[in-house]
């Protein structure tokens, strides 16, 4: 037996699709949270895409400039305050000069040309320090131990000379 259901008379005889009958799954709700949920994931990756930019444009340049792209990034997600993220734009889009290596191949040319292996200048330095500290006189440690000169490779007159006690 079917049951017929009653209606009101007062209601129209022909209803909308999206009215459920009593009873029934109501799908245009259940598209509509399925829309909500993926329009919501969807914009929580174009934040995220939008706020990595100036780390993704810094990826080409210089480690230290994109460290402190990085950074800045960092601290505009956690501060709110979108300044920091315009400055790592900004400084992500400047490309700086690499000065460290045109710095290194001039320190190797000069040792080089001052005959000392390079890497080795931070033990010339301290080899002429040793060699000047005893030639001012000073003989021997403040507890009474005497000092070891080491072998200055360079003189006063930038000639290499043999090391001497």
């Amino acid at each position: 037996m079917a049951e017929s259901i009653d209606i009101n008379p007062v209601a129209p005889h022909h209803l909308p699709s999206f009215i459920t009958p009593p009873g029934e799954t109501d799908v245009l709700m259940v598209i509509m949270g399925i829309f909500l949920a993926v329009a919501i994931l969807m914009f929580g990756i174009l934040f995220l895409r939008l706020h990595t930019l100036p780390e993704r444009v810094a990826h080409k340049s210089q480690k230290i400039q994109f460290e402190i792209v990085a950074v800045l990034g960092l601290i505009a997600l956690f501060t709110h305050m979108h300044i920091f993220w315009v400055v790592g734009l900004l400084l992500a889009l400047i490309d700086f000069p690499d000065f460290g290596s045109m710095m290194s191949r001039i320190a190797g040319s000069v040792e080089r040309i001052a005959g000392v292996k390079p890497g080795d200048a931070a033990a010339g330095i301290e080899a002429k320090e040793a060699h000047e500290a005893t030639s001012e006189g000073h003989h021997g440690d403040d507890d009474g131990t005497a000092l070891v000169p080491a072998a200055s490779p360079i003189n006063a007159t930038g000639e290499k000379e043999a090391g001497h006690a």
